[in-house]
């Protein structure tokens, strides 16, 4: 696996990393900066409109139980600002600065950042990272995607200039293959993983901590507990060797997102991962730790989410944590340890 011998980092860059990762330096983190698809999931849980508040208050609630077992929480400044205060002293603060999902009206699921936040303004909310998801196609017209390297080269530029982690999360996707979910997209994602994260480990790009898909859908590997029906992507032996080639495209520390799935299966990805020898630093995990709470949320209120959360939602991030503990390696491992990293002040 490829890692780079020395690096040279910023005081402010390396503050916050450490601040969102554990003792151990492997970023632990619970992603609760859902926005529209939380707000649907409950609409549709509940039968009925959910507002601002409540979305602000279901934030609070997860964050508050959940927070204490992770590293870092990752929020946004629409619905999330009040949870910060929810969290342990402990745990680190990552805030989002793009619109939730992307624009519909023109070819390429083109980005954009919210219009009333900025880089320094996510800082003075409480933010030691900022995070970005793009979706991204590395085999999309060329137009599209010089457009999409602009736009992340002027984030990169802009969490430089006041000194904070930059974590970038690309989405791969195809309109040729428009079910994520599908045999057909499950064959091709390797490959789009590995660009993916090849493109955005480049220093232009100014990327700290990659937030990067399991290369392979779980649910099409053969003889995993995923697999229900035995429709087949990859061999086990295949599956290893995706993770293994998207973890040697990579020049930056590179984290897993749960991308929806169930607690159980992303525990099974990380496995796989571990298995392969793969250099993982963490995780961002959201909805396969708390998604299941909606219909609790949904019979019995606030009251009813606490107590679940409380069972099942600390019982699943605790479950995450050990497979982290078995497999994930600190980020600043994937340099060649600490003493290979430069601090110099901005």
């Amino acid at each position: 696996m490829t890692s780079r011998s020395s690096i040279t980092m910023t005081t402010g860059k390396i503050n916050g990393i450490m601040a969102l990762s554990n003792q151990r330096g492997v970023i632990a983190a619970l992603a609760m900066d859902q926005r529209g698809s939380l707000q649907r999931s409950l609409e549709k849980a509940t039968g009925r409109v959910i507002t601002a508040a409540e979305l602000q208050s279901f934030k609070a609630l997860v964050t508050e139980v959940l927070s204490s077992h992770a590293s870092a929480v990752l929020l946004d400044p629409e619905y999330g600002l009040e949870a910060i205060a929810c969290r342990p002293t402990g745990a680190g603060v990552l805030l989002a600065y793009e619109q939730s999902g992307y624009d519909t009206t023109a070819p390429g699921r083109m980005p954009d950042v919210m219009s009333t936040w900025s880089v320094r303004r996510l800082v003075a909310a409480g933010a030691q990272g900022i995070k970005i998801v793009m979706y991204y196609d590395p085999d999309d017209a060329a137009s599209i995607n010089t457009a999409k390297y602009a736009f992340i080269e002027r984030i990169g530029a802009e969490c430089k200039a006041n000194d904070v982690a930059f974590f970038l999360e690309p989405v791969t996707y195809s309109d040729t293959l428009a079910d994520t979910s599908s045999l057909a997209f499950a064959k091709a994602k390797p490959e789009k993983v590995i660009k993916a994260m090849a493109e955005f480990s480049q220093p232009q790009y100014g990327v700290d901590i990659l937030k990067v898909e399991i290369p392979v859908n779980m649910r099409y590997v053969a003889g995993s507990q995923a697999n229900p029906d035995g429709q087949v992507a990859y061999s086990h032996a295949a599956a290893m060797a995706a993770f293994q080639a998207s973890a040697a495209a990579a020049r930056v520390p590179f984290i897993y997102l749960s991308a929806g799935v169930s607690d159980a299966t992303f525990r099974e990805s990380l496995e796989l991962a571990a298995q392969a020898k793969t250099p993982y630093s963490g995780v961002l995990c959201g909805r396969a730790t708390w998604q299941d709470g909606i219909p609790a949320y949904a019979q019995g209120g606030e009251g009813a989410l606490r107590a679940w959360l409380e069972d099942r939602g600390v019982a699943n991030i605790q479950a995450l944590n050990a497979v982290l503990d078995a497999g994930a390696q600190a980020w600043w491992d994937f340099y060649g340890g600490r003493e290979q990293i430069t601090v110099v002040g901005t």
